[in-house]
């Protein structure tokens, strides 16, 4: 089983203890988890990949280095 399997078989089951444990809404409480779970999974790697992308600002085109005076 993949974590991600198990974070929304985790947060199928905390669903379903918040709606008082009632029988006959799985699969709904299912897709609500996985949802949720795969939104903060995205949301997680676009944050990385936000961070990856940031490049160090480059000179101004007309910055050069000081020679030394010989």
């Amino acid at each position: 089983m993949s974590d991600l399997e198990q974070a929304i078989r985790e947060r199928t089951y905390q669903i379903w203890m918040e709606s008082g444990g009632a029988d006959g809404h799985a699969e709904r409480h299912w897709l609500e988890a996985q949802r949720e779970v795969l939104s903060a999974s995205l949301a997680a790697v676009a944050r990385v990949s936000k961070v990856g992308a940031e490049k160090p600002k480059a000179k101004p085109a007309g910055a050069r280095k000081k020679r030394r005076a010989a």
